[in-house]
């Protein structure tokens, strides 16, 4: 059964181009060309992957993706005439899978979403269990792809719970940003080292929610971060 891409574009030039492009290459593909469409047809029907255009009329693209998270981990690539760095970020902070800015070949964006869709179905190594004990932060199930911080399970977008699962391989060893980015990412060279810095941020601030006191994640200034398991 072919796997479904929703595009949200406001620009029907862009959307066709787009919409030819992934049919062609076996893809079932509706398009939506505002951001409360959008949302109720993914609600309604599902996706496997969104393609997202940053700057609709009816919300911003950004804003959106908040509102899907709520309620669902599908794959999200941006579509965005800016080029800022800044954007880039908070695409990735807010759960976006990949940015690409316009203009743009039909033909790269079908190649990112096979891309994306290979590493969101990519079944990640699996690392030992830590056993749940009064001594430690962190218990993990690697079958239920699930961490908990002081018993309260975390939720995690995918890219969070592999870096906090490698950490936590060997806790309080030193990972650099091109380690992490080698063991989380399938494709590391097509993403970028700020990436990383963006995930821990939010993994931070995840833990932080259960205990503001305590701060598991180390940065080590100028060489990458560690984590302490208790």
């Amino acid at each position: 059964m072919p796997q479904r891409i929703l595009i949200i574009e406001d620009e029907p030039a862009i959307a066709d181009t787009l919409v030819y492009a992934l049919k062609t290459d076996g893809f079932e593909v509706q398009w939506k060309n505002l951001a409360r469409e959008g949302l109720e047809y993914l609600q309604q029907q599902g996706a496997e992957l969104i393609i997202l255009d940053v700057g609709l009329p009816d919300q911003n693209g950004f804003e959106l993706c908040k509102d899907i998270r709520q309620f669902s981990q599908v794959p999200i690539i941006f579509l965005t005439a800016r080029k800022e760095e800044m954007d880039r970020i908070i695409g990735l902070e807010i759960g976006g899978d990949d940015y690409v800015t316009k203009p743009f070949s039909p033909r790269e964006i079908s190649a990112r979403v096979k891309t994306v869709l290979r590493r969101v179905q990519a079944v990640p190594t699996p690392a030992p269990l830590v056993e749940e004990n009064d001594s430690s932060w962190f218990d993990i199930n690697t079958a239920k792809a699930q961490i908990r911080f002081q018993k309260k399970k975390l939720d995690l977008t995918r890219y969070e719970y592999l870096i906090a699962l490698t950490l936590l391989e060997h806790p309080e060893q030193v990972y650099s940003r091109a380690q992490l980015m080698d063991k989380v990412w399938d494709e590391p060279e097509a993403s970028f080292e700020r990436a990383v810095d963006t995930h821990i941020k939010s993994l931070r601030a995840k833990l932080k929610e259960v205990d503001g006191e305590n701060s598991p994640i180390q940065t080590h200034r100028g060489l990458g971060y560690s984590i302490q398991a208790q």
